[in-house]
C-alpha cells in the first residue's frame, strides 16, 4: 500500500512542470511557512538541514537578483509572484547542538576541517532543495528552477557577511502552462541497474 494514491503521485509527480511564467495570483506567507516546514522534514545528513531560504518579497530586492541572472531568466523571474534564492550555510557545523545534540561533539570533531564541512553542506542543501520543490508542488504551486546567474555576484549582494553560498534561485507562484510538450524522461532499463 502506498502513502499516496495514485491520483496524488500522478498530481504530485507526473503533471507539474517547470514554470517560466507566472499568472498574478500571489503566495501567501502561509504558504511559504509550509514549504519550508515540508523542506526540512526530509532526511539530511546528522540532521544538519543546511539548506538556507531567502524570500524575495520587496521590490527593491527583486531588483537586485534579477540583476545577476542570465538575460534569458530575467523575465522568469520578473513574472513570478514570489522568488526563492536557495543557499547552503557552510557555517552548519556551528549549529550541531541544535540540529544534533546528541552526536555534537563528533559532528564539531570530525567536520572542525572545512575540506569535509562546505561539500557536505553543500550536497545535503542540494539535496533539499529537492524537497523544497516538491513541497511547492504538493502545495499546489508551481516552481521554477534556474541555475542561469551570476551566483558569485549574488553572494556579494546578499551574503557578503556571512558563511551562505547561494547556488539555486526558485520562482515560486501558479504556473502558465507551457507551450510545448513535456521533456522525454529515461525509462527505468535506460538508468538503473541491479547487481
Amino acid at each position: 500500500m502506498t502513502r499516496l494514491n495514485e491520483e496524488q503521485l500522478v498530481a504530485l509527480f507526473h503533471e507539474p512542470r517547470t514554470a517560466y511564467s507566472f499568472t498574478d495570483e500571489p503566495v501567501t506567507d502561509e504558504q511559504l511557512r509550509r514549504i519550508q516546514e515540508l523542506t526540512f522534514y526530509g532526511p539530511s545528513a546528522f540532521n544538519s538541514q543546511p539548506l538556507r531560504i531567502t524570500w524575495i518579497k520587496s521590490p527593491e530586492a527583486r531588483e537586485r537578483l534579477i540583476s545577476h541572472l542570465m538575460d534569458g531568466n530575467k523575465p522568469k523571474a520578473e513574472s513570478a509572484p514570489m522568488i526563492a534564492l536557495l543557499s547552503a550555510d557552510h557555517g552548519w557545523v556551528e549549529k550541531a547542538d541544535t540540529f544534533n545534540p546528541n552526536s555534537a561533539e563528533f559532528i564539531k570533531g570530525y567536520y572542525g576541517d572545512e575540506n569535509l564541512a562546505k561539500p557536505t553542506a553543500d550536497m545535503n542543501a542540494h539535496i533539499q532543495a529537492g524537497y523544497f520543490i516538491t513541497a511547492i508542488r504538493a502545495l499546489g504551486l508551481d516552481a521554477g528552477p534556474m541555475t542561469g546567474a551570476d551566483f558569485a555576484g549574488i553572494k556579494k549582494e546578499f551574503f557578503a557577511d556571512n558563511a551562505e553560498i547561494p547556488f539555486l534561485v526558485v520562482n515560486i507562484g501558479h504556473g502558465e502552462a507551457p507551450a510545448y510538450p513535456r521533456g522525454a524522461r529515461f525509462s527505468h532499463d535506460e538508468v538503473a541497474r541491479s547487481l
